[in-house]
């Protein structure tokens, strides 16, 4: 039974990771996700189901079109299997559990956001959205403690609209902002703060290293980091923050 049940939870991310890969290209060209038929975006030909299995039909149709032999990004795959293993890391952190579906649904819309931001420097609203709905859940089920997660909402968010105020936008993205109001609201305000403080020191040394390696040019989508800042805080909160104080000596 445990190994049909992570079988499933497998299959059931690689179909979400499909839609998402039609969310990461769609989106900020402003096209209809849901009732646009799937269609190849060099030739647009409508796609069959059976173009459309995660992974699989990539790997039958050898990485290329069926009707007009372009080749397909290897991006479709690897988001369909990396959403796919997002799932099956959740579920083994944190068990069968209503919370495990809030943070799956959180991770995929943590996953568009970095695809989407990496390339574009834009945070779709419709994904900040997503997530301040999760959070919204999040609060309803668990009101005794309110307080932390309205907090949440504005400990990141609202030093963050601040200096976007300050430096007249050039200081952080107003989707940047949106992002951690959403996030703080999923996991309160413990978990954005360590959710900052993760994003920053990665983003810093990953993107002084693509600096120096790389020639990277100086200014930093942080939306991929905040998001990987986010996913961390969320599984694994708890852990980060004993270990950070056993090793300032609390």
């Amino acid at each position: 039974m445990e190994e049909l049940m992570t079988i499933g939870v497998l299959l059931f991310g690689l179909v979400i990771g499909s839609f998402l890969n039609v969310c990461i290209y769609r989106l900020p060209r402003g096209e209809e996700i849901v009732k646009k038929p799937s269609h190849c975006p060099n030739c647009m030909s409508p796609l069959t189901w059976y173009e459309m299995i995660p992974v699989i039909s990539f790997l039958i149709q050898k990485g290329r079109c069926r009707n007009c032999k372009e080749k397909i990004s290897f991006q479709y795959p690897a988001v369909e299997l990396f959403n796919g293993i997002l799932y099956l890391w959740i579920v083994h952190k944190t068990g069968y559990q209503f919370l495990s579906l809030l943070y799956c649904l959180c991770a995929s819309a943590l996953l568009v956001i970095a695809v989407i931001d990496a390339r574009t420097y834009e945070i779709p609203l419709g994904c900040n959205l997503f997530i301040g709905t999760m959070g919204c859940v999040r609060l309803f089920l668990n009101l005794s403690v309110w307080q932390e997660y309205v907090i949440g909402f504005f400990a990141v968010s609202g030093p963050f609209l601040l200096i976007y105020l300050f430096t007249q936008g050039k200081g952080i993205g107003g989707g940047d902002i949106k992002l951690m109001a959403a996030a703080g609201l999923l996991l309160g305000w413990k978990g954005i703060l360590l959710a900052l403080a993760v994003g920053s020191v990665t983003g810093s040394v990953v993107h002084i290293t693509l600096m120096k390696l790389k020639k990277k040019d100086r200014v930093l989508a942080f939306g991929p980091y905040l998001s990987a800042g986010i996913f961390l805080a969320m599984l694994y909160g708890r852990e980060l923050m004993e270990w950070y104080l056993r090793l300032c000596g609390f």
